[in-house]
């Protein structure tokens, strides 16, 4: 069982972040598997071909990805804490990645082999130089073909889970706030969160605190570390902000309040911006703040201001409204 023991002041310095090459390695776990895990079933099976196809043609890409897909420990070097908070960006971070010198890469690939798949997996495609610089361009070549597309909504996503859980926070403090962050945390004492059943080392999370970092992959969780960086940890987002087929329920709230708004209110299941709500539909922000307003005039939503940010959210009748669509 692998614990996370946190200083007297790791809390009160703790924080979100996100992470656009958490993203893409979550991306890449999920093309690899047979099934779509969260984001998106049918953009996993419009993308899927063309990402087996670009492994079949490179070796290394391959022994790579199979490496990661499977593992239960993740290679070091590409599990590094972000540095930009909110802001980070995929470049510096394959900025990073690149940096790795081959000796390293190496080290972190053999500890993920011992401890994540014994001797089931050879290191027999790690041949020639430059591995960092490699698997930096794989990334890059990840994000550009199957992820950048969608990254305007997969990112409100993740900032409408940060919001999401800041709330919690300054209502309830870290405990109800990181609550079912992943399968298998759970807030243990006063000073420790169990982050796996796994059998491990625990570690220690300093007066630094933690960095917490959203991904769109429903059961994607990984811890990152590095040198004088805070710990990190990966966990899924509530909801990938993708509607799934229409039900019964769902088309007659459609003939109710018209399919945008009827839309809008599935989503308020966590409170959004507008440009969130905007982002996650593809819509324009005008077109979703008419929604918005009619929603308000009827009260089936309400708003509410923290700080600069403005979220929508819905009220008890928009939640009995839309918990309860009959089924027609």
């Amino acid at each position: 069982m692998v614990m996370l023991r946190l200083d007297s002041l790791a809390l009160s310095r703790s924080r979100f972040a996100l992470s656009p090459f958490a993203e893409t390695l979550a991306t890449i776990v999920q093309l690899a598997r047979p099934a779509a895990d969260s984001w998106h079933p049918q953009w996993h099976a419009r993308h899927r071909v063309a990402f087996h196809d670009r492994l079949r043609a490179d070796r290394y890409a391959r022994g790579l990805v199979g490496l990661i897909s499977a593992t239960k420990y993740l290679p070091d070097h590409l599990v590094v804490p972000p540095g930009g908070g909110m802001e980070t960006t995929l470049e510096s971070e394959l900025a990073e990645v690149a940096r790795v010198p081959d000796e390293a890469v190496r080290e972190s690939l053999r500890l993920s082999v011992a401890h994540g798949w014994g001797d089931r997996q050879q290191l027999d495609w790690f041949t020639g130089r430059d591995h960092g610089a490699r698997a930096a361009e794989l990334f890059r070549e990840v994000w550009d073909t199957h992820v950048a597309a969608d990254w305007p909504a997969r990112r409100a996503v993740l900032q409408r889970d940060v919001t999401h859980r800041a709330g919690l926070l300054a209502a309830h403090g870290w405990p109800r706030a990181l609550h079912l962050m992943n399968r298998r945390s759970a807030w243990v004492g006063a000073d420790a969160i169990r982050f796996s059943d796994q059998p491990g080392p625990d570690r220690v999370v300093g007066a630094d605190g933690m960095l917490f970092v959203p991904v769109s992959a429903r059961r994607s969780s990984w811890l990152c570390h590095a040198p004088a960086r805070p710990h990190a940890l990966v966990y899924p987002a509530r909801g990938t902000g993708v509607a799934g087929p229409a039900s019964g329920g769902d088309r007659a709230l459609a003939r109710l309040v018209g399919p945008g708004r009827a839309v809008i209110l599935r989503h308020l299941d966590v409170p959004a911006t507008t440009s969130e709500l905007a982002a996650l539909m593809g819509q324009s922000v005008g077109t979703v703040g008419g929604h918005l307003a009619v929603l308000r005039d009827t009260g089936l939503v309400d708003r509410t201001r923290l700080g600069r940010r403005v979220l929508y959210h819905r009220t008890p009748l928009g939640d009995h409204l839309t918990d309860g669509a009959p089924e027609l």
